[in-house]
């Protein structure tokens, strides 16, 4: 990513909401929002927006929301509520959260329908196919596993109906294109590839935007044709640009194209295909794709019946926003397929928060309260900790940085003994010049973490720059009880 830039547009797929919000979800948007708090501190807060929401129409709601004895709207209502309050417990710092049951969403979709059927991109036919609900896709028979589909252990609906097309394979060479020229980023690498394999290899038919309304009775109606209704990726894909009032928004000018947008591996192909397809069908500029890969939950894939399906809630209420932030961050790369051991989180914590950072935080105050009364002639210059690696999207690897400065500095005063200088006055010159060190390290190790960790920071700037520098009262980092 360039450092000289002067707006950043930052998104998250929009969450179904067929579920409550789990660590899946939680993982992508506090990837955004330390991205979004690090350009924040960049370009300022004005000239950031960043992008959540849910996506609420399909038949899955309604089957769901029958289920429950609601209605589509009830149930939407609830679940995108609960999204809200899990990302308000996580002190998700976003600036837009998008239903796309708003008005304004909708009266949007229905303009850009209207776009592409006026360029001549879309078109009506007869499909047949098999259809599963639970994935709200046509999967071919090939898929199936003992006439059933593998994700959900369902048997797909035989249906016949008439639909409205999207004409995808117009926009294929283009995508190619795109994508080989930068103009389309799709990072990691290897999913790029993967793209470019889909394209290549794969025959990727045109794709349906609308559904008959017995099908799909919860969704937009086609402006042109009440007996169908607006089917997914249209609807769907399009928040991106409906939250920054396309076409003639003010926010849209200034903020479109997207500069970072967060995907899980599972909507690659919705988003690094049929996107860019909407987008060039639109004569629109082309966003950057981030991509992380699938993760298990200890060595285990995510499952309701496991039992390790882990609320971002739960979380928050154990460890509070930002270590939960710390620790799911600090388990791997961004872009890697990987393991998030929760059963190791309350261990990590003690280790890196309290008998690290927490622990440093203590010695160093108390011996500048101690053996200079708290004062200390220092001029403090942020030394940028860990933002190259922040642009980069290599978020493990920048806390990763920022705790080696944290064991170095604890080394040190292993080393250099500061408890045994202080007995010399001789020493004193000594003595001050290496607390002078720690607490500039420190300082520099708090405003490294304010995209983490922007209360905490905080706190711990607030505690190095006052008039006469005191040990905490109470830990910064309070010690977990591991027998619990």
């Amino acid at each position: 990513m360039s450092k000289s830039i002067e707006k950043f547009y930052i998104t998250t797929p929009i969450y179904y909401v067929n579920a409550e919000p789990h660590i899946g979800h939680a993982y992508t948007t506090i990837v955004a929002d330390v991205l979004a708090r690090f350009y924040r501190q960049e370009i300022g807060s004005e000239n950031v927006f960043f992008l959540t929401g849910t996506d609420e129409h399909g038949a899955k709601v309604a089957e769901m929301a029958a289920k429950l004895g609601k209605s589509p709207q009830e149930f939407t209502d609830q679940i995108s509520g609960s999204f809200k309050e899990a990302w308000k417990n996580l002190d998700i710092s976003h600036d837009y959260f998008i239903r796309t049951t708003d008005a304004k969403h909708k009266k949007i979709v229905i303009d850009i329908l209207n776009k592409l059927k006026d360029k001549g991109v879309l078109y009506e036919a007869d499909y047949q196919g098999l259809y599963c609900v639970g994935c709200e896709k046509f999967i071919l028979e090939s898929e199936l596993v003992e006439g059933k589909c593998p994700d959900h252990n369902r048997e797909p609906q035989k249906l016949k109906e008439k639909n409205w097309f999207f004409s995808l394979q117009q926009f294929l060479p283009k995508i190619k294109q795109a994508i080989e020229l930068g103009e389309l980023l799709v990072y990691p690498a290897s999913r790029k590839n993967e793209v470019l394999g889909l394209i290549d290899k794969q025959s990727l038919p045109d794709f349906s935007i609308s559904r008959s309304r017995k099908s799909v009775p919860w969704g937009i109606d086609l402006p042109w044709d009440k007996e169908q209704k607006t089917y997914v990726w249209v609807d769907a894909l399009s928040n991106y640009i409906t939250a920054l009032d396309y076409p003639e928004g003010e926010k849209f000018k200034k903020f479109w194209p997207a500069d970072a947008q967060f995907l899980g591996l599972e909507i690659l192909k919705f988003h690094a295909v049929y996107w860019p397809a909407i987008l060039l069908a639109l004569d629109l500029p082309l966003p950057k794709l981030y991509i992380h890969g699938f993760f298990t939950i200890d060595g285990q894939k995510m499952s309701k019946t496991l039992g390790n399906v882990i609320s971002p809630n739960a979380l928050a209420e154990k460890y509070g926003a930002e270590v939960s932030k710390y620790l799911i961050l600090s388990q791997f790369s961004f872009g890697a397929e990987s393991d998030i051991k929760i059963e190791n989180f309350a261990e990590k914590y003690n280790a890196d928060l309290v008998n690290g950072l927490g622990n440093l935080l203590n010695r160093v105050t108390n011996m500048v309260e101690k053996y200079l009364d708290g004062k200390i002639d220092l001029q403090f210059v942020d030394k940028k900790l860990a933002q190259e690696e922040i642009r980069q999207l290599r978020f493990r690897e920048a806390l990763l940085t920022i705790w080696q400065v944290i064991q170095n500095s604890n080394t040190l005063i292993d080393q250099e003994k500061p408890w045994l200088l202080a007995k010399d006055e001789k020493n004193k010159g000594k003595l001050e010049e290496l607390l002078k060190e720690l607490v500039f390290d420190l300082y520099n190790i708090a405003t490294g973490l304010k995209p983490f960790m922007p209360e905490k920071s905080a706190q711990i700037i607030a505690i190095l720059t006052a008039d006469k520098i005191k040990k905490p009262t109470e830990p910064i980092f309070p010690r977990l009880d591991l027998s619990d």
